[in-house]
């Protein structure tokens, strides 16, 4: 049985959303940690296997996946070998969604969350409230959406909380109820995005 292998940093959102997705599927996986500061900087190994030095980075059997969404592409497509349950029935749901966390959320999050914009956050947050589906973003199961969302959703709500956004806050108290999505929880995720 083949065993992917997951370089990783736990304390970034980016990372998190591929580490949440191999969870859902079902994946056997191992995970590493790589250091990507401090006076060793990062380690050479790490650079030939990804020469933009940026995590996650996923390898399995001869595939080397250098970039979390195109993790979550390879896991939605049943590259890993197992079924895939995180492919939804609204395929182009999931995509939009993708896109506005990749594109306005997580963007608007940090400059809200660094000290600006937290008013365009808000009302951003509201605007999407009303496309949540539940009891997950694009209906009744997890899918690649609600991986890419949940790190940046759940530091959202950590540092402001979704009080306007009921759909938002039903759909975040669901996944953290889920084992696969709470076990990849940090708690000290300071204001890295």
């Amino acid at each position: 049985m083949n065993v992917a292998l997951i370089f990783t940093d736990r304390f970034y959102p980016k990372a998190q959303k591929a580490w949440i997705a191999l969870e859902v599927s079902g994946a056997d996986y191992n995970m590493e940690e790589v250091s990507l500061y401090g006076a060793g900087g990062k380690p050479k190994w790490f650079l030939k296997l990804n020469p933009a030095g940026t995590v996650p980075v996923l390898v399995n059997k001869d595939d080397v996946v250098p970039d979390s969404e195109l993790i979550l592409d390879y896991i939605e497509t049943g590259s890993l070998g197992i079924a895939n349950n995180l492919k939804g029935d609204e395929v182009e749901l999931s995509n939009a969604w993708r896109r506005t966390i990749k594109e306005r959320v997580a963007p608007i999050g940090k400059r809200a969350v660094l000290g600006g914009g937290r008013y365009e956050l808000v009302e951003l947050l509201k605007e999407i409230d009303n496309d949540v589906k539940g009891p997950f973003l694009c209906g009744e199961t997890a899918c690649v959406a609600d991986c890419a969302a949940f790190p940046f959703i759940w530091r959202i709500n950590d540092e402001f909380g979704l009080n306007e956004c009921p759909k938002l806050q039903n759909w975040l108290e669901h996944c953290v109820s889920i084992p696969e999505f709470n076990k990849t929880i940090q708690r000290s995720w300071w204001w890295w995005w």
